[in-house]
């Protein structure tokens, strides 16, 4: 594969990191996912009965181990495209009584043999929060408020006496609840312009308030920054719904083109911009309300997706199959290395970004793969979610990066190196989290963190590899793993490191 090389102007950096410059205290739901009823996900993937490890309810162990392992917080369910044609109420109930139905999202069947009540306790072995989205693709406000009452209250009317009836005698307490997806997608079944569906959302939002107002509400953004109505589309959705909903939703997802592996690496970029975007829009609405409230964002899909290749493939795939393979991404090391640029920056707008959810976790473009009847592994984008779950906590902090850049067709000029922070006062922690965006300069940074009071490098670990094209496969699942970086050395509340060319790099720290 032929490969772009950048012009390095330089191969040092420097990073101050400052506790005075908070961004907002780390949110856990950041680290949320995403599953659809979509290919292998659901079936095959966290559900297969009779695997050696599928407990009583049909889920498989080994992959609650993993995503516990993983760090998820909240879970997006069940779609994406899927929910635009779902009829809840196929999946409750007796699993022998369920009907099977065409979902034209994917063009293939679905058994409904997992449902909301089974996700609700798939949720609680994997210490989730559940995240709803309710069908406004073919559906409304009635039937989101019966989903509503179904999941939500305690017991004593029809609905919740009916899950009650079906083995949860307690209400799952769901707080987030998206107003439908990607309803400015002609691929989106029941698909409608920003005016339309911005009515719909109100009135379905106003209604579901009316039940609870501490919920917590997700309207549709634009599919992609790439729509032609991006930016318009959120501020007239906002015009119509902003007094009723919390969150404004951001989908974004990125492949490397044509052998331009700068451009790549330099994908957080369009992030950035896609968060300004949407930030200005949602202010653009409060400041015409005069209006204390302040909209935030749901990045509520985001990953890597080779979605060139997938669309050049998806007509000749079988319709109406059982759990078909669909869109089963096999990740590269500087696949994970864009992928942690990508959390790293979710990190950086916390002040704005409240939640977000990595799409998706099992099988479909996803960090943990299996096999039915056999094992499940970690692909390569599994390790910077994995560890910056673990050791982000306490505040973000935005450091001040001194660093040069190289020239991409895409982005323009990118800076070599970026980072973000978070600091624990209370328990004496730090993290650094640092990308090397070159292509072929190891680049020495100096980041300084005496004004943290830590001593300590706790640990320092990393994804690169001589070969940034490496893959863990079915047949060679351990190919690539988290590296130690052993030039890791804190002095005098200096830490020095050497960040290996297009790496992705952790650095833990303690007083």
């Amino acid at each position: 594969m032929s490969q772009q090389t950048p012009t390095v102007q330089q191969t040092t950096a420097s990073v101050v990191v400052d506790p005075a410059v908070v961004v907002a205290p780390v949110n856990r739901r950041i680290f949320g996912s995403f599953v659809e009823h979509l290919g292998r996900c659901v079936y095959d993937g966290i559900y297969e009965p009779g695997h050696p490890t599928a407990d009583a309810d049909g889920f498989r162990g080994d992959v609650v181990e993993l995503v516990k392992e993983l760090g998820t917080s909240t879970i997006r369910y069940p779609g994406g495209n899927f929910v635009s044609g779902y009829r809840w109420e196929d999946g409750v109930g007796p699993r022998e009584d369920r009907p099977v139905r065409r979902d034209l999202a994917w063009h293939s069947l679905e058994t409904n043999q997992v449902g909301v009540d089974e996700f609700a306790k798939w949720c609680k072995l994997t210490d989730s929060e559940m995240m709803m989205a309710v069908n406004l693709g073919t559906r409304g406000v009635l039937e989101a408020l019966d989903l509503l009452e179904y999941t939500n209250h305690p017991s004593g009317t029809a609905l919740s006496d009916q899950r009650v009836a079906n083995g949860a005698p307690e209400p799952y307490g769901i707080r987030m609840w998206c107003l439908g997806n990607e309803m400015d997608g002609p691929w989106q079944v029941g698909a409608m312009s920003a005016d339309d569906y911005g009515k719909l959302a109100a009135r379905t939002a106003s209604a579901m308030k009316m039940v609870d107002p501490k919920l917590e509400l997700v309207v549709c953004g634009s599919s992609s920054s790439s729509m032609p109505t991006f930016g318009d589309w959120e501020r007239t959705v906002l015009e119509h719904s902003f007094d009723s909903v919390d969150y404004i939703s951001c989908h974004a997802y990125y492949q490397e083109r044509e052998g331009d592996l700068g451009s790549f690496l330099a994908s957080s970029l369009n992030m950035e911009y896609f968060i300004r975007t949407v930030v200005a829009a949602a202010d653009h609405v409060q400041h015409k309300r005069h209006s204390d409230k302040q909209i935030m964002l749901s990045f509520d899909e985001w990953n890597v997706w080779y979605l060139d290749e997938w669309n050049a493939i998806e007509g000749t795939i079988e319709e109406w199959a059982y759990a078909p393979r669909l869109i089963e991404d096999v990740y590269s090391v500087a696949d994970a290395v864009v992928f942690g640029n990508l959390l790293l920056t979710l990190l950086k707008h916390s002040d704005r970004v409240g939640s977000a959810s990595l799409a998706q976790l099992v099988n479909v473009i996803a960090p943990i793969m299996t096999e039915p009847g056999g094992e499940a592994w970690r692909q390569t984008t599994f390790f910077p979610f994995s560890v910056t779950s673990r050791l982000a906590s306490g505040v973000v902090l935005a450091p001040r990066i001194d660093v040069g850049s190289y020239a991409t067709k895409v982005h323009g000029d990118a800076p070599l190196v970026d980072s973000v922070a978070t600091y624990d006062a209370e328990a004496g922690a730090a993290a650094v989290f640092l990308v090397n965006r070159s292509q072929d300069e190891a680049i020495a940074v100096r980041v300084d963190v005496s004004a943290l009071g830590v001593t300590t490098v706790a640990e320092a670990n990393g994804i690169h590899d001589e070969d940034v094209y490496a893959k863990n496969t079915i047949d060679d699942r351990e190919r690539v793993g988290l590296v130690a970086n052993e030039s890791a050395v804190l002095t005098d509340g200096v830490l020095t490191i050497t960040l290996p060319p297009v790496s992705w790099t952790a650095v833990g720290l303690s007083a």
